[in-house]
């Protein structure tokens, strides 16, 4: 278990099995700041009294003896109590980080996401992993935005974990490197006069309308901390992920593992489509691939046919695909 103990661990709002940490970091020009790290410690199973008296114990599972660090993407929060799930019958210790002035850990006055350069997050991870521990194999994983921030903190910290999963993660403009390099001088200009002048919004809520249970998705969570339409854009904000995907085209040689995970498709349009459904729209998962080469020099790219922009949140039978061909990735290079 975590290196504090059950010191500062309170029931978290998932319910059941879960339990969250506030942990205070260095104040910013909004104030106090703060990140959360939700931990999954669910009750032990009961032995059966056949297996008690044949003295059966389970199959260690993939990722026996590991910590999972998960890491959420923009206008997001961990609410997917069954990725926790998943984990744990793995054999791992499953932890997720809740970003400053993201979900748990955003404050009154605070606008919601802004960060300035994604490197400021170095010291919400290395919170959490203090609080989890250094002693066993730590794998990380993250979503679109957050599995840019893994992947630029990974390539600065070698030797500290053992794998990487990326789902979907945002590692390239949706217009391309030829569209980014467009748009970057005029997004640093407004970064440095203007950081937070509000942006159109690009978010016309598609995504949100495949996943929501208020909507044609399946799932619960809080609109507050996972809006419709996401946050507002700044300047500042969308100029530190442009850096950072600067970064990963320049190419980041990750020294562990990587496995990126994405849909067979996009549907980046202005109108909805059924086929949205059964694909991204939030990224262009094509470009994405190729970026996904230039992470480190061992990375398994997989593509799942009918997934969403978070694979785990896709329809059941993509979903345990999903699953499966993570558990056998793991098998072969988690540890």
């Amino acid at each position: 278990m975590d290196a504090a103990g059950d010191v500062g661990w309170e029931p978290d709002v998932l319910g059941a099995g879960f339990e969250r940490m506030t942990l205070p970091l260095e104040p910013d020009a909004q104030g106090a700041v703060v990140a959360t790290v939700v931990r999954y410690v669910p009750a032990p199973a009961r032995e059966s009294l056949l297996d008690r008296v044949l003295r059966r114990r389970p199959e260690p599972g993939v990722a026996a003896g590991a910590a999972v660090l998960y890491l959420h993407g923009w206008s997001d929060y961990f609410f997917q109590k069954h990725h926790a799930e998943f984990w744990h019958r793995a054999g791992a210790d499953f932890y997720a980080l809740d970003l400053r002035k993201y979900g748990r850990s955003l404050r009154p006055g605070q606008t919601p996401g802004y960060i300035t350069d994604l490197k400021t997050y170095d010291e919400d991870i290395e919170a959490a992993i203090a609080v989890i521990g250094a002693d066993r194999p730590l794998i990380l994983v993250g979503h679109s935005t957050g599995g840019l921030t893994l992947s630029l903190w990974a390539a600065r910290n070698p030797g500290r974990f053992s794998s990487l999963v990326l789902n979907s993660p945002w590692l390239e403009f949706q217009g391309n490197q030829a569209g980014r390099l467009a748009i970057a001088p005029v997004v640093g200009l407004g970064a440095r006069y203007r950081p937070l002048e509000r942006l159109p919004s690009v978010d016309l809520g598609f995504y949100t309308r495949t996943v929501s249970s208020r909507f044609d998705g399946e799932w619960d969570y809080s609109a507050e901390w996972r809006p419709d339409h996401g946050f507002d854009v700044h300047p500042a904000w969308l100029n530190a992920i442009l850096e950072g995907h600067a970064a990963v085209a320049l190419g980041l040689r990750i020294d562990a593992p990587v496995l990126t995970m994405l849909s067979a498709r996009s549907s980046l349009l202005p109108r909805w489509a059924p086929g949205m459904a059964e694909s991204d729209t939030a990224i262009d998962v094509e470009i994405v691939a190729q970026r996904s080469l230039r992470l480190g020099p061992l990375v398994t790219v997989l593509r799942l046919d009918g997934a969403l922009h978070d694979v785990f949140l896709s329809k059941g039978q993509v979903r345990e695909r999903a699953f499966a061909e993570l558990e056998r990735w793991l098998r072969g290079y988690a540890r």
